[in-house]
C-alpha cells in the first residue's frame, strides 16, 4: 500500500501560538515529530511519502528515516503543488496530519487558508474553503481518497467525507487558545485510528471533487495585493479586494490558489 501524508502544524496537539510553529526558542518541533512517529509506527511496512507542508517545509527531521526504511520525505518551499507535491494516481490513500480550520472559523486555533496575513477568504463554487478540502480535491484529480485527518475539533466539523477517520487533537477555544487532550491519549488515538484506517479498502473511501466549471473567489487583505494578483493570467478582479478564476480543470484552480498565496505574500508597503 502507498500512503501520502501531507503534514501541517497548527492542528496538532500542544499548539496554540505562531511562536509554537516557527523556528525559535518556543518552536515545538519535538511535538510534531512525536505525533508523526506515532503514525509511522502504526503504518507497518507500507510505503509512506511524507510532505513537509508547513511554512518553509523544514520542520520534519530527515533523521526520522533512520527508524523507517519505508518512509521518504519531501521538504523545502517554493515547490510545485506545495502541500501535495509528489502525489499521483499510484497512491492508495491520503492522510492530512496536523491540519486546521479555514480562515474566519469562529474560535478556531490559528485559522487561515494558505496565508494568515494576505488572504481573508477563499470560496470554491460558493463554499467557504479550508486547506483540507482544497487539497482533497487535488487528490481527487488522481482518484485518491482522503482516508484520515489529524486535526482540531473545528476542522472536524468542516470536512464531511464518507468513512473518513478523524483524530481530534484539541478543542479550540479561540484563535490563540485551546483545551489540549492528554498527549498520551492523542498518541494512542493516532496509532489505533491508523491501524483501523489501513483495514478499509480504498474503494470504500470518498473521492472528493468539485462540480465543473470550478469557480474560485479569493478575497485579499487589501487592495495593494489585489492590484498585483489581477496581473495573473485568467484572474478577473471584480471589486477592490476580490478576484475570480473560473476553469473546467481543477488543476488550474489549484495552481491559481498557490500562485495567489505566494504573490500576495510578497507585497510590501513603501512609505506611508
Amino acid at each position: 500500500m502507498k500512503i501520502y501524508v501531507s503534514v501541517d502544524f497548527e492542528g496538532l496537539g500542544g499548539i496554540t501560538q505562531w511562536s509554537d510553529v516557527v523556528h525559535g526558542v518556543r518552536y515545538k518541533q519535538n511535538i510534531l515529530i512525536e505525533q508523526l512517529e506515532s503514525f509511522l509506527d502504526a503504518v507497518g511496512e507500507n510505503y509512506v511519502l511524507v510532505s513537509d507542508s508547513h511554512a518553509m517545509g523544514d520542520n520534519i527531521l530527515w533523521d526520522i528515516t533512520r527508524k523507517y526504511d519505508n518512509v521518504e520525505i519531501i521538504s523545502g518551499n517554493f515547490r510545485k503543488n506545495y502541500m501535495m507535491t509528489g502525489l499521483d494516481e499510484t497512491f492508495d490513500r491520503v492522510v492530512f496530519f496536523g491540519y486546521h480550520a479555514g480562515i474566519g472559523t469562529r474560535y478556531a486555533v490559528m485559522d487561515h487558508t494558505y496565508s494568515s496575513s494576505s488572504i481573508f477568504n477563499v470560496w470554491i463554487n460558493g463554499k467557504l474553503m479550508n486547506e483540507a478540502l482544497i487539497n482533497a480535491a487535488y487528490a481527487g484529480i488522481f482518484n485518491v481518497p482522503v482516508a484520515m485527518i489529524v486535526g482540531d475539533d473545528k476542522l472536524k466539523g468542516q470536512v464531511k467525507l464518507k468513512n473518513l477517520f478523524y483524530v481530534e487533537t484539541k478543542t479550540s477555544l479561540g484563535r490563540f487558545s485551546a483545551k489540549h487532550r492528554s498527549m498520551k491519549k492523542v498518541i494512542n488515538d493516532i496509532k489505533e485510528t491508523t491501524k483501523k484506517m489501513l483495514e478499509i479498502p480504498k474503494e470504500e473511501f470518498e473521492i472528493f471533487k468539485f462540480d465543473t466549471p470550478v469557480e474560485l473567489v479569493v478575497e485579499l487583505s487589501d487592495t495593494a495585493r489585489a492590484d498585483l494578483i489581477e496581473m495573473i493570467p485568467l484572474v478577473e478582479r471584480f471589486d477592490g479586494r476580490k478576484v475570480r478564476v473560473v476553469h473546467e480543470d481543477y488543476k488550474v484552480i489549484f495552481d491559481a490558489i498557490l500562485s495567489i498565496a505566494y504573490m500576495a505574500s510578497i507585497v510590501k508597503y513603501i512609505g506611508r
